[in-house]
This record gives structure tokens, C-alpha cells and sequence, in this order.
């Protein structure tokens, strides 16, 4: 075990890497001055190429980088243009509001998508079944932004039952969660199904069954127990996912999360604030990738080196 998480850990260096390369040729390559961007139009030539100089702009741009390296292996993103603020400090108190919207999120799409694959799969090719599937293959299919919008106007603006926006209370907070659930729940719910459908043809399901044990015992203690299995790790990847992904529903939404950050900074140009956000994200999903490596190598023995 120990043998395959420092195998993944090397892995993941060459691709964080990479990612920290691929965003800063991006940003150097877009048209525009960030100070310019920052100061405005009218600034003198002067003031840009003073403030450019002690920011470091006018460098070579792989000493830019070798420095950027450097400094975020210590934790130090940068200074962000906008806020004049540390990145890291800005990132550290946006990341709690992300971390209960993901977790809120989460919690709704497995109570979901776990209650409907398996009525889906016991009630298969019925009424419940057709209905439940079409639904998480809505969820699935429909685009986040879609989504948010829909409820938005359906149970804010018009019901009232629900902010519109804001992350001020529990209240607040659901709206964004179901939001942000609805896609991971139709995956869980079409998952769940499917491999309960598969495991319920098996020898030992039907010897369970002569055994005289009830329906409900069969597949709560025989089925459903191998069949998470596969559902459990799409879970622990899904965390990860809503960590770093929840860009859309938290501009929607007005979050001041994570995700919302990446927006403003790109809206800005405060690449110090982009490529913070950016690395941050890639850390969360490289980590959630090996939580859930290791949790599938715990919870299925069959699959562990040496087995």
C-alpha cells in the first residue's frame, strides 16, 4: 500500500507541473497588460513600466516561472493584482465556504442517487425505473449553469423558498447543493443500478434466496454490499470534483468560494489569483484521485498487490 501511494505521488509531480506551465503560457499569452489591467487605460507609460519591473513582469518569462515554482513549493502564490492581498491567504478563506457546499452537495446526490438505483433496480423495466433513470439521465445530460437557472427562477423568484443568492445561511445553501449534487446524483443513481441489476444474477444471490432469507435481506446484506463497490469510489472522486469544480454554481449562486475566485481573477487578469485557484484545484483532485485508489484497494481485497 505504502509502495503504491509514493508510486502515485511521483506520478502526480510531472502532471502538476505540467499544469502550472500550461496555465502561465496561457495568461503571458493573452493580449493585454495586467497593470494596465489593473491601473486602467490612462495610466502613464511610466507608472506601467515602473510597477511591471517591481512585480517582476519585465523578467524573462522562464525566470518568471522557475520563480513561480519556487515560491509556491513553499506555499506562496503570489500577491494577487486586484485585492493587493497574499493569494494564499485569499484561497485559505474562500475554501471553507467551498468545502460546505461540496460536502452538502455530496451528501445529496449519494442520498439520492443510492435511494433511486436501487428502487430502480429492484422495480426494474417499470414505472419507478423509466422514471428514475429518465431523471439522472436529466441530471446527467443537463448543463450546471441550465440547472442553476431553472431553480433560480422556479423556487426563489417565483416560490420564494429559497435566496436567490448569497451563503449566509442553511437556508441559503440548499439551492447551490442540489445544484451542484443533481449531476452526481444521476451518475450514482445509473451506477448503483446497473451493478445491482448485474450482481442480482448471481449463483450466490439465488442461494441466499432458497435459504429463505427475505428479499429485502438479500439485497441489503448480499447485493448491494458488492455492488458499492465500484459506486463507492465514484463517490470519493466526486468530493474531489465538487472541490474543484464548483466554478458555475458558486457564480450563480454568488458563493465566495473557490470557484468564484477563478472567475473574478479571470475576469481581471490577476494571474497570481488564477494560477493559485488553478494549482489549488489540481492538488484537490491529484489527492481525491488517491483517497479513492486507496479506498477501493481497502474495500475490495481482491484487487491488492499480492492478492
Amino acid at each position: 500500500m505504502l509502495k503504491k501511494v509514493v508510486k502515485r505521488i511521483l506520478i502526480s509531480i510531472p502532471v502538476l507541473i505540467g499544469v502550472v506551465l500550461a496555465i502561465f503560457v496561457m495568461l503571458r499569452i493573452v493580449p493585454g497588460n495586467p497593470v494596465t489591467t489593473m491601473m486602467g487605460e490612462h495610466v502613464n507609460p511610466a507608472v506601467i513600466e515602473k510597477i511591471s519591473k517591481e512585480m517582476g513582469l519585465d523578467q524573462p518569462y522562464y525566470i518568471q516561472f522557475l520563480k513561480y515554482i519556487a515560491n509556491a513549493l513553499r506555499g506562496d502564490f503570489g500577491t494577487s493584482y486586484r485585492l493587493n492581498r497574499n493569494v494564499t491567504q485569499i484561497i485559505i478563506e474562500a475554501f471553507p465556504n467551498t468545502v460546505k457546499l461540496s460536502l452538502l452537495a455530496a451528501a445529496v446526490s449519494w442520498l439520492i442517487g443510492i435511494v433511486a438505483g436501487i428502487v430502480a433496480a429492484i422495480r426494474q423495466n417499470r414505472l419507478l425505473d423509466r422514471l428514475f433513470m429518465g431523471c439522472a439521465l436529466m441530471g446527467v445530460s443537463m448543463p450546471v449553469f441550465m440547472t442553476a437557472l431553472v431553480l433560480q427562477y422556479v423556487f426563489a423568484f417565483k416560490l420564494k423558498w429559497f435566496p436567490v443568492s448569497g451563503f449566509d445561511s442553511f437556508r441559503a445553501m440548499i439551492l447551490p447543493a442540489i445544484v451542484l449534487g443533481w449531476n452526481s446524483a444521476g451518475s450514482i443513481a445509473r451506477m448503483t443500478r446497473s451493478n445491482l441489476v448485474e450482481i442480482m444474477q448471481e449463483d450466490y444471490i439465488r442461494t441466499a434466496r432458497a435459504k429463505g432469507l427475505r428479499e429485502y435481506a438479500v439485497i441489503i446484506f448480499h447485493a448491494l454490499k458488492n455492488a458499492m463497490l465500484p459506486v463507492v469510489t465514484m463517490m470519493a472522486l466526486q468530493i474531489s470534483s465538487m472541490l474543484s469544480g464548483a466554478v458555475l454554481t458558486e457564480s450563480v449562486f454568488g458563493v465566495p468560494g473557490i470557484g468564484r475566485l477563478a472567475v473574478n481573477a479571470i475576469e481581471t487578469r490577476d494571474m497570481p489569483l488564477l494560477q493559485g485557484t488553478v494549482v489549488f484545484t489540481t492538488v484537490l483532485i491529484i489527492v481525491g484521485n488517491l483517497i479513492a485508489d486507496l479506498l477501493y484497494n481497502v474495500l475490495d481485497p481482491r484487487i491488492r498487490e499480492g492478492a
